[in-house]
């Protein structure tokens, strides 16, 4: 199978399928013309590393979890601790989005919205204090 056939089947664009193989994440055969050759293993890591991206699972963490993948000695409480602290991210993310959206609802709920030129929304950004997400966001 070719890397189009590949990222077909696997649901990934052939570049992020390209990527994968240069971080080593994935090692497809080449033919003797050089092009990648996928094989029914390499589309299931493929499509197991589109799932586990999809569920937010970081470059390093998709890395772990396919080496406890090929791994048959490993212990299931390994994949566990690896998933749980994704979780713990996870839910740390959602209450600094939470965070977010009350400040941004109270924003909003503070502006009339009419014709006049007083914005307190616009006061607040130009002397507000800058939180934790701006300063993240401008490294």
């Amino acid at each position: 199978m070719n890397i189009g056939q590949a990222a077909k089947a696997s649901g990934l664009p052939a570049k992020t399928i390209r990527y994968y193989e240069d971080i080593g994440l994935i090692a497809p055969k080449r033919d003797s013309n050089g092009y990648r050759s996928f094989r029914e293993g390499e589309i299931h890591r493929l499509a197991f590393l589109n799932r586990a991206r999809g569920l937010g699972f970081s470059i390093e963490d998709c890395r772990a979890l396919l080496g406890l993948y090929d791994d048959a000695s490993r212990a299931s409480e390994d994949v566990r601790r690896l998933a749980a602290e994704h979780l713990d991210r996870i839910d740390a993310r959602i209450a600094e989005l939470q965070e977010m959206r009350a400040t941004v609802a109270g924003l909003v709920d503070s502006c009339a919205g009419d014709g006049r030129p007083d914005c307190p929304i616009l006061d607040d950004l130009a002397t507000g204090p800058l939180s934790r997400h701006a300063t993240r966001s401008r490294r």
